[in-house]
């Protein structure tokens, strides 16, 4: 039996481990073929965003193999407009795989682990006791978590040769894990460039200037000011979040939605829904900065144009067109339909 007492947002059991990997890994492969369906990124884009999304899916294993067993300490879903884990818990999978050998050097090796656990269910017929299991599900852990598919606190994509839209030769991307918001942001930036393309320094300013939730027009003109020689033409930033279902306990109206639903037995448990936002935003006329012997050519930039949607299974968006009609009416279009998620929970 899982239990989720709706005040906790730590998930402390092998069941609830499973149920969120589940969960997550299911919406975020749902919402990768709807983005390409309702056409809100180009498919250059969407390969990209797919690479992100398995970044945050392997980080998102690696915990659960990490925490399944342990006793003591525990995965958090984050308390704020998340519902997926606090920041902290990726920053630990990295620290951690820095001192992948220290921690191997003290863990028996397989052989041994398999010996023992033969032992213990064939000759003494006794089940295998839960610090055992955290000493073989360690092994696993450190012997297979790979540090560079860690979704971190930055990840910076590779310069690309822009193949759809005729304004702009190259285009980059770049994803960060705020950590106020507690969420993934997935990038992309389009410019044109007349010479050679100090790739190092582009990414340098990029993890600088743009690590952070902030104005996606204060992010265009940072970037244009410290990178003179290349001309951004178009910023867009995916908004992955937040990700409303059980495991969440922020204040958001959909959020609330879903759990009041939860808690009255109206919906299952796997129940869930996916709020997207989608920020562009384009150049346009130049202006110049600075004094009389250096002044800099930058960039006149567009408002910022936000769009925001909504995915969830049918009966979710039934629910929430009772309970939130105002929230919906917000959106750039009606809510996204995605299929239902069926656990079995025993």
């Amino acid at each position: 039996m899982i239990t989720t007492p709706l005040d906790s947002a730590l998930l402390d059991s092998k069941e609830q481990y499973v149920f969120y990997h589940k969960m997550v890994d299911f919406v975020l492969k749902e919402l990768i073929v709807s983005v390409q369906q309702e056409k809100l990124c180009t498919h250059q884009e969407l390969l990209l965003f797919k690479q992100y999304s398995d970044l945050l899916l392997y980080s998102i294993e690696a915990m659960r193999i990490k925490y399944m067993y342990d006793e003591e300490d525990h995965m958090k879903v984050d308390l704020t407009d998340s519902g997926f884990p606090n920041y902290l818990e990726f920053r630990f999978l990295y620290n951690d795989l820095e001192l992948r050998n220290q921690y191997l050097d003290k863990l028996k090796d397989v052989d041994t682990l398999k010996a023992e656990f033969l032992n213990t269910l064939l000759v003494k017929k006794q089940p295998i006791k839960r610090l055992d299991l955290f000493k073989a599900s360690s092994f696993v852990y450190y012997t297979s978590v790979e540090k560079k598919y860690i979704f971190n606190r930055f990840v910076q994509g590779k310069i690309l040769t822009v193949k759809e839209g005729p304004n702009y030769q190259y285009m980059t991307s770049w994803s960060f894990y705020d950590v106020s918001h507690n969420r993934p942001f997935i990038c992309y930036m389009y410019f044109n460039y007349d010479g050679k393309i100090d790739k190092e320094k582009i990414y340098e300013v990029l993890k600088e200037s743009a690590d952070r939730e902030m104005s996606l027009d204060t992010m265009a003109y940072n970037i244009d000011r410290k990178l003179p020689d290349i001309q951004p033409k178009h910023l867009k930033r995916i908004d992955l979040g937040p990700f409303h279902n059980v495991f969440a306990k922020d204040e958001n109206e959909i959020t609330h939605a879903i759990l009041s639903g939860i808690a009255k037995k109206e919906i299952a448990l796997e129940s869930y829904a996916l709020s997207l936002k989608i920020d562009e935003v384009f150049s346009g006329d130049t202006f110049k900065e600075g004094s009389f012997f250096s002044k800099q050519t930058l960039q006149k930039w567009s408002d910022v144009i936000p769009q925001k949607y909504v995915f969830a299974p049918y009966r979710i968006i039934q629910l929430l067109y009772n309970q939130t009609p105002r929230t919906l009416d917000k959106l750039a279009k009606p809510p996204i339909e995605l299929a239902s998620l069926k656990i079995n929970v025993k």
